[in-house]
């Protein structure tokens, strides 16, 4: 503690005095679970399909289980689909296990915290999620489809059915992005000419995430993803070597929106004042219980027994202070 104040007043941990170029980026990545099989009853997994590989990057919040639930459920329907989800916190998360586990789908799950220098930061988002899945995609993988998929994204599942015959890399458009609505791709004669977004940002490549895949056979070695917020999917794509003349417009020459980047409101999770050991010795009661426990671990809520917001019980349109009134 005393060298990180030490670090801190003589300017070690500034950004304004540090070179981005000299920080050490190393993130200590822990493969969590792969699991290669598919047991989807309702999937009829043909092997001449290429597989496609769904990489999630995600972080502990509130909305966290909700997000991955209702992504998983669309996933559930692709066939030939294996889900990646790197996690940014430094331990195996349980919740996000359990919600792999229960789709039956194949999945990797790998905890990729962000690295120390910008953990104090909303910015760069994703990046030791993304990169972590790289690694593993590179040490593992030889063959399929790369396509990166957010946690709070929308897809049509027509996009899954388009990508899965990408060359090289195809694109296509994402709805709900910037100023214009979109971010897209601009076709001509079949061919992409150019980009339509609302931040150009000096890029190469001025795309979405969420809009464009990547043949693995195409991965170079050298692909990478650099901390550098709003620059992530541009310098990717130059680190594959890419040119316009090997993009493929899909979505009916980039005039359908299969993809949108969908955002959940942000929800400030509140701290509830409830004794749960003394009401837990209700028996009566013991499925109210559970159902706080449950709150508590998907982390859509903190219950303490000393702080916090003051709870009442409603019946009747009268409120109780206790379970009293209920009895």
């Amino acid at each position: 503690m005393w060298l990180l104040i030490f670090w801190s007043n003589i300017g070690i941990l500034s950004f304004e005095n540090v070179d981005s170029k000299s920080i050490p980026l190393a993130v200590k990545n822990k493969l969590c679970f792969v699991n290669y099989a598919d047991d989807r009853p309702h999937i009829s997994n043909s092997t001449n399909l290429k597989m496609i590989y769904y990489v999630t990057p995600t972080y502990p919040r509130p909305e966290q289980a909700p997000e991955l639930t209702r992504l998983a459920h669309t996933l559930m329907h692709v066939p030939r689909l294996h889900w990646i989800i790197a996690d940014d916190q430094p331990i195996c998360s349980e919740l996000v296990l359990n919600i792999l586990r229960r789709t039956n789908l194949p999945f990797t799950h790998i905890s990729s915290p962000k690295p120390f220098i910008y953990k104090g930061t909303n910015f760069p988002r994703g990046v030791s999620n993304r990169r972590a899945a790289l690694t593993w995609l590179q040490e593992n993988v030889g063959e399929g489809i790369l396509y990166f998929g957010d946690d709070d994204n929308t897809v049509d599942l027509q996009l899954f059915e388009e990508i899965r015959n990408t060359k090289k890399v195809s694109m296509f458009p994402v709805g709900l992005i910037g100023g214009y609505g979109i971010s897209s791709p601009v076709v001509k004669n079949g061919k992409v000419a150019g980009f339509f977004d609302s931040w150009p940002g000096s890029r190469t490549f001025p795309v979405d995430m969420a809009g464009f895949a990547v043949n693995i056979e195409f991965l170079k070695p050298t692909a990478t993803m650099p901390y550098i917020a709003g620059h992530e999917e541009d310098k990717f794509l130059v680190s594959l070597g890419l040119q316009m003349e090997d993009i493929e417009p899909l979505a009916d020459n980039c005039t359908k929106i299969l993809v949108w980047h969908t955002k959940t409101v942000k929800y400030k999770k509140p701290t509830v004042k409830i004794n749960l050991k003394q009401l837990g010795e209700l028996p009566k009661y013991r499925n109210f219980v559970n159902l706080l426990k449950e709150t508590s671990r998907l982390g859509m809520a903190n219950i303490e027994p000393n702080n916090g917001t003051k709870p009442y019980i409603t019946r009747n349109r009268k409120s109780y202070e206790t379970l009293t009134g209920l009895q």
